[in-house]
């Protein structure tokens, strides 16, 4: 019996499918089953995945719900299938727009067959069209500051380090990339999986966040490395984008941090948004800076309903999450100071 399944989300990613699926099945089926989520696609990738690869099943979601709710009525589907009649141990869920490369599951199994504290992890995650450039989904790992500004060992916002196995360490990070997650599967759906109200981007850091919270380690895992395109959904330039990222950075923020200083934080995070805001608007023009704006008022709008996952959250806390957190500002790092590669910030300063 397989202990790992790989299950890809689909939505009008024909192209994709008919690009990458195949280094999936060919590095792959030795150790995991494959299986598609479809949501709802509109093209023709359940007709290119009947005639090329029947073997395949296909869990239809019946609408998009977005990567958040995607997954979560996929793997539902999967855990309750009495077709599958099998539970798996492990869920690898991938992004369409991926290479794999042999022996790319192994090095995570055996990591998390070693360590049972350790709930999910990511490869080295590198960039498809520049082979020895980080990609900027995760890198090398996910890390937050103290104000919840995500980045990643080998990509700070939009610069990217070249590969050059300086971040070949097996480490504790903070977030591990959605577009390349390694997860138990009990674990995945005990903590309710991602939230819905995402739809997409930051998901994986509010449900890796919720993990730690719990006691839980994330990892990155250098000996897998896949290649990632990137943007297969929305374009970086496109605003639902900024939009979504700046609205689910607060909630997750809202939701996960420690009693301590979170109101405080999030106040900041009101007045650092809108310097980036700003920013838009004088180099991009309105799209963007509307889109930030929408943002805030979306998550003010909101709040109610987060303050009551908040709510629900802190009594399932362990400990407040540390590992993986920068104590500064990543922003003021950057644009300030010039730090623009990981390596360059202050050691110091991670806890």
């Amino acid at each position: 019996m397989k202990s790992t399944a790989v299950v890809i989300l689909n939505w009008n990613g024909r192209n994709f499918l008919e690009k990458f699926l195949p280094s999936v099945m060919d590095f792959s089926l030795k150790d995991a089953d494959v299986f598609i989520i479809d949501n709802n696609s509109e093209d023709d990738s359940l007709v290119f995945l009947r005639n090329n690869f029947p073997e395949i099943e296909i869990i239809r979601t019946g609408r998009n719900l977005g990567f958040a709710g995607g997954y979560n009525e996929g793997l539902r589907k999967l855990k309750e299938s009495n077709k599958t009649n099998m539970y798996y141990e492990y869920y690898m869920l991938l992004n369409s727009d991926v290479e794999v490369t042999p022996g790319w599951l192994k090095p995570l199994v055996t990591l998390m067959q070693n360590d049972k504290s350790t709930a999910a992890c990511q490869p080295k995650m590198l960039n498809f069209n520049i082979r020895d450039e980080f990609e900027y989904a995760g890198a090398a790992g996910g890390y937050i500051d103290k104000y919840g500004y995500p980045f990643c060992r080998g990509r700070i916002f939009n610069q990217y380090e070249k590969d050059r196995d300086q971040y070949n360490d097996y480490r504790e990070i903070f977030w591990a990339s959605g577009a390349c997650l390694f997860i138990r599967a009990d674990l995945f759906h005990d903590a309710g999986g991602f939230d819905p109200d995402f739809f997409a981007h930051m998901e994986e850091i509010d449900l890796c966040w919720r993990l730690k919270n719990r006691g839980y380690k994330i990892m990155y895992c250098p000996g897998s490395v896949i290649y990632h395109i990137g943007a297969g959904t929305l374009e970086k330039v496109n605003p639902k984008k900024t939009y979504y990222n700046f609205r689910n950075n607060l909630i997750l923020v809202c939701k996960n941090h420690a009693k301590k200083y979170w109101a405080i934080k999030i106040i900041i995070r009101m007045v650092l948004d809108s310097v980036a805001a700003l920013k838009f608007l004088f180099a991009d023009g309105i799209t963007h800076f509307s889109a930030v704006l929408k943002a805030h008022f979306s998550f003010y709008r909101s709040f109610p309903k987060t303050w009551r996952k908040r709510k629900i959250l802190q009594k399932e806390i362990k400990w407040y999450a540390t590992t993986g957190v920068y104590n500064g500002s990543v922003v003021a790092e950057f644009y300030l100071k010039g730090r623009k590669r990981f390596w360059d910030l202050d050691v110091r300063k991670f806890l």
